[in-house]
Formats: structure tokens, C-alpha cells, sequence
């Protein structure tokens, strides 16, 4: 793979050339592939660097070479399919680089059935003024709720100032029933943790200062960034998997292109059984069949 302008410096804080990405994600290579693994996949491109514009890319850019994989995504709205980069291998990946691509973000489907989720997502995502401690509170209680259901959560950082925790699913149901199962489960964490979590849909309507568990991530072509994906921020942070026995020491901010392949080496791949720990969400989906009856109402999928 050729690196065109590779001293191109992308993070402009410290340092940080094309070249370093594409070090970086070589570095991660078996995570980043796992974590990219036949999904459709939105890139975030930024073509003169993270001060410059930032492209959210959903159709494969112009010009790949033939054996770049895709995978075809229909999108209602425009009544129109697109080819969206599905990644098979590192090669992949450094192209995307290539291409300018910081951030990685795929859908929680695969190519084989891309309109059935094989992953849960759940995005603990805190409001302006919420501390780090309390998402670090609420990440314990959706431990303790996945233990109670009997299903294996892979937390990781998101980069920014949350944590997220996937639970990989069958693939046996639409977006809306898997939207409607995280809902359920966000709505028991709420239950738990009242003080510091939040279920609220309308963010101007939240606690400031509460932890959103954000439930609307499992909706149709809703993405966040991967595992191992860095993020376009100035300090270049990632998107870090981590043991639920870091959950109270880990300081996201330190978590970076410098320092998750020292990380990587050491620890290997956090999330590598993530595919032998499959969850039936049939009992999320009674939870909210219990609290549809009980009058809660289900929220629109659009932004909010």
C-alpha cells in the first residue's frame, strides 16, 4: 500500500503525522479487523487534518481499487443502495487511511443480513456537566443487569467522555425490536441508578448532570466510533477496550495513538471471544412488552 503524503500532519496538538495513523492501526491490526469485521462501515475523513473539514462518508469513496470489500445498504429515503466500505482486512484499513480516514464507524449488522443486528450497543453517554465518576457508577450497574440476564458485556472507553459495552446478539431480529430491547434494559439501569442515570429522550429535558444511556445507538444506521477506532479529537484519544475490572481506574484521556499499541501488545485484544458470547434478547423484549403495557411510550427514532 502506497501512503501518499505521509507527513501530512493530521493532529496538529501533538504531532501526529498520516504516517503515524497508519502505524497506529497497524499496531491494532487484529482488533480494529475484529472490531470492522464485515459491517457496513461510515468513515470520518478529514482530508487536511482535524482542523480542516470533517467528510462523514458513507459510499465508498471514488477510486478504490477492485479488491476493497463492500457491501450494499439501502436507504429508504432516498429510495437509493450505496456501497459502503465492509472491511475483510488490514489492507482495508490502511486504504481507508489512506483515504484520509481517522475514525471508523460501523453498523452493528453484518453483510450477511444487514438488516439484523448481531450487536447491542450500549452507549453511556454524559451530559455537559456529569463527572466521570458517575458514568463510572452507572457502567457497574449495567454490569450487575447483564450478569442478572446472563449476558457478557465488552466495555470499552468511547474515546470522548463515556463508555460504551457491546453484547453481541443473534441475529434474529429488525433494528426496531433490538432499539426496543436496549430501551428496556436502559429503562432497568434508570430503575437502579435514578440519581445518576437518565432514560430522558429530549436532551433539553435531561439532567444536566446525569449519564444518558443512550439507547437510540441500536436504531437503523445509527453508528459510533469501533473498538480501536481513534477518534478526531486534538489529543487523539481511542476508543479503548478494557477489562470490567478497569472500569474504576481507567482515565480515558490517556488512552491515545501513543499509547494503546504499547497497550495492544501487552494485553492483546480485550474483546477477542466477544463472537462466543451470543445473548437471546427474548427476555429484553418481555421487559418491554411489560413496560409498554405499563404505559411507557417508545420514542421516535430521529435525532434528538
Amino acid at each position: 500500500m502506497r501512503l501518499s503524503n505521509p507527513d501530512r500532519v493530521y493532529f496538529p496538538v501533538i504531532g501526529a503525522t498520516k504516517l503515524d495513523l497508519a502505524r497506529y492501526y497497524l499496531a491494532v491490526g487484529d482488533g480494529i479487523v475484529r472490531a470492522l469485521q464485515d459491517r457496513p462501515c461510515m468513515l470520518h475523513r478529514y482530508p487536511t487534518g482535524i482542523e480542516g473539514e470533517k467528510v462523514h462518508q458513507k459510499r465508498l469513496p471514488f477510486g478504490a481499487p477492485p479488491w476493497v470489500q463492500t457491501v450494499g445498504v439501502h436507504f429508504p429515503r432516498y429510495d437509493r443502495t450505496v456501497q459502503e466500505l465492509s472491511v475483510r482486512s488490514l489492507a482495508e484499513v490502511v486504504w481507508a487511511v489512506q483515504m484520509s480516514t481517522v475514525e471508523f464507524h460501523p453498523w452493528n449488522s453484518r453483510r450477511a443480513d444487514v438488516e439484523r443486528p448481531d450487536e447491542w450497543r450500549i452507549d453511556l453517554d454524559p451530559m455537559p456537566e456529569c463527572p466521570f465518576d458517575r458514568v463510572r457508577r452507572v457502567a457497574h450497574v449495567v454490569h450487575e443487569v447483564l450478569d442478572e440476564l446472563g449476558a457478557t458485556g465488552w466495555p470499552k472507553t468511547s474515546g470522548g467522555d463515556g463508555l460504551h459495552v457491546y453484547v453481541r446478539i443473534r441475529p434474529e431480529h429488525g433494528f426496531a425490536d433490538v432499539r426496543r430491547a436496549a430501551l428496556a434494559f436502559a429503562r432497568e439501569v434508570q430503575r437502579r441508578a435514578p440519581g445518576d442515570a437518565t432514560t430522558t429522550w429530549w436532551r433539553r429535558d435531561r439532567d444536566p448532570a446525569a449519564v444518558f444511556v443512550d439507547f437510540n445507538q441500536n436504531a437503523r444506521d445509527h453508528t459510533i466510533a469501533s473498538a480501536y477506532s481513534i477518534r478526531g479529537v486534538p489529543e487523539a484519544t481511542v476508543s479503548t477496550p478494557i477489562r470490567w475490572d478497569e472500569v474504576d481506574d481507567v482515565e480515558p484521556r490517556e488512552l491515545t495513538i501513543r499509547t494503546v499499541p504499547a497497550r495492544f501488545a501487552a494485553l492483546g485484544d480485550l474483546h477477542a471471544d466477544i463472537d462466543d458470547a451470543v445473548f437471546d434478547i427474548a427476555p429484553l423484549l418481555a421487559w418491554a412488552d411489560r413496560d409498554e403495557r405499563a404505559g411507557a411510550e417508545t420514542p421516535p427514532e430521529a435525532e434528538d
